[in-house]
């Protein structure tokens, strides 16, 4: 595999029973890229990610994930992964643990041959007032900084963050996003998944859809599904109300009507077709 690419993914398939979770899936991640997995439920996006993490087995095509095969990766590669599961099972297990944010932390950063430290770790997540706080008298959104913490501490070249968001206010997911900055800074390769699409238009430098277990589109934020060539909207204040046209010549459209207002056009918008808009596109077309 090339040095460049941290995951590689050729006809990828897998089933439960009669029916397929994930057909014939084609993924390519740059070393150093932020990727997210966009998709609805049952899409194949966390099967996906399972398999990408050694945690499922496929029934067809190839994978490559930091130039090994997941299926047979061994302690030294998991080393070099880090994981953060969608919310569930593992946060109230983590609230059980007798231990502080800070033992916890040292505790799993003792797995890995060269962790970040700690407390930086710790830092980083935004827990730096709960270090030595009891897991068990954590929110549930403090909970999933921990476990954004235990993912990162071994100092991952790739990291799966599944959903990484869900449970955050506001303020916490902006925390988070500068995260991933600094994360990409560092050199870290991440693989993301979220149902928000802002957050994805944030972070991510390529955007993969899928449904029905196909990729049916990627490309950047700003490009994906044809999102820079779809047609923008032109609203104004016309003499008889509101008025708006759809046209691909946006720029054109403004000149005219400057030249009918003579100056100032009252009320003015033009606005391109959001990521969500694109997204539920390709959605809606995948399932027709």
């Amino acid at each position: 595999m090339d040095n460049g690419t941290a995951v590689q993914v050729s006809g990828l398939r897998k089933s439960y029973g009669e029916l397929t979770a994930v057909n014939g899936l084609d993924l390519e991640i740059g070393t150093g890229e932020v990727f997210a997995l966009l998709g609805p439920n049952g899409a194949g996006k966390t099967t996906t990610v399972e398999i990408l993490e050694g945690f499922r087995r496929r029934d067809g095509g190839t994978v490559a994930v930091l130039g090994t095969d997941p299926a047979h990766g061994d302690r030294a590669w998991r080393a070099r992964i880090g994981i953060v599961l969608q919310l569930g099972g593992s946060v109230e297990q983590l609230g059980q643990l007798p231990l502080s944010v800070l033992e916890m932390v040292r505790h799993v950063a003792g797995f890995y041959p060269a962790p970040r430290d700690p407390a930086r770790t710790i830092d980083l997540v935004g827990l730096s007032a709960k270090a030595r706080s009891r897991i068990r008298t954590l929110s549930g959104g403090q909970l999933r900084r921990l476990e954004v913490a235990l993912g990162i501490v071994g100092r991952p070249e790739l990291l799966f963050l599944d959903e990484p968001t869900t449970g955050f206010d506001p303020e916490a997911r902006r925390q988070f996003w500068e995260l991933i900055r600094v994360l990409r800074e560092d050199g870290t390769t991440i693989l993301l998944t979220t149902h928000y699409l802002d957050e994805a238009e944030e972070l991510a430098d390529r955007i993969a859809v899928v449904a029905g277990g196909r990729k049916v589109a990627e490309g950047d934020p700003a490009t994906l599904g044809g999102r820079a060539a779809g047609l923008a909207t032109v609203s104004w204040d016309g003499r008889d109300g509101r008025e708006a046209t759809q046209t691909v010549t946006p720029t054109k459209v403004v000149t005219e009507l400057a030249a009918e207002f003579g100056g100032e056009i009252p009320a003015l918008t033009v606005t391109r077709p959001t990521l969500e808009d694109v997204y539920l596109r390709l959605i809606e077309e995948a399932q027709a």
